[in-house]
């Protein structure tokens, strides 16, 4: 079994792949690592669309500047549905975009954990997303995640080192 504190650490956001499939056993996979991810109260008010189509991928494109991620074979859309998410009743916040987020970070652990390469992506237009794939209105679309094989001369950021200090984020009380 893979160690959780390594395979946190050694993720990275891969902004280059190269060509190659994914088996639809991994695709399989990395989908099951969001279903199975923890939302609140379990209300799971979430949907993945899975883009494999080479038409469906260059439509999708047309939302981000992100272009790194066109040769990566597969792109999953993760969205939450404000209406169906658990709302906290102090202070009404609402736990949709959360739990999104902790379906997209399972995901991107698991595509890793496979040995593939990922990053989120949140800078696209979630309008024209949504114009061209209506199935998506009623969602507020938080990242798109392209999952492909890693090419040989990827390597992470200079940032992606970076932390800030134990004492700078945490506080014992």
């Amino acid at each position: 079994m893979t160690d959780f504190l390594e395979l946190a650490h050694d993720r990275y956001s891969a902004r280059k792949f190269k060509s190659g499939e994914i088996p639809e056993a991994d695709i399989e996979k990395i989908i099951e690592a969001g279903l199975c991810a923890p939302t609140a109260v379990n209300f799971q008010p979430i949907k993945l669309w899975v883009f494999k189509s080479r038409k469906a991928r260059e439509k999708l494109l047309s939302c981000t500047k992100m272009k790194f991620i066109e040769p990566a074979p597969v792109i999953i859309a993760v969205g939450s549905k404000a209406e169906q998410a658990w709302v906290r009743p102090y202070d009404q916040k609402n736990f949709g975009d959360v739990d999104a987020s902790i379906v997209a970070t399972q995901i991107m652990l698991e595509i890793h954990d496979l040995g593939y390469g990922s990053t989120w992506i949140g800078h696209f237009d979630a309008n024209t997303l949504k114009e061209l794939f209506p199935e998506m209105k009623d969602y507020e679309m938080i990242a798109l995640l392209p999952v492909g094989i890693i090419a040989d001369d990827c390597a992470p950021s200079d940032r992606h080192e970076k932390r800030k200090s134990y004492d700078e984020l945490v506080e014992e009380l």
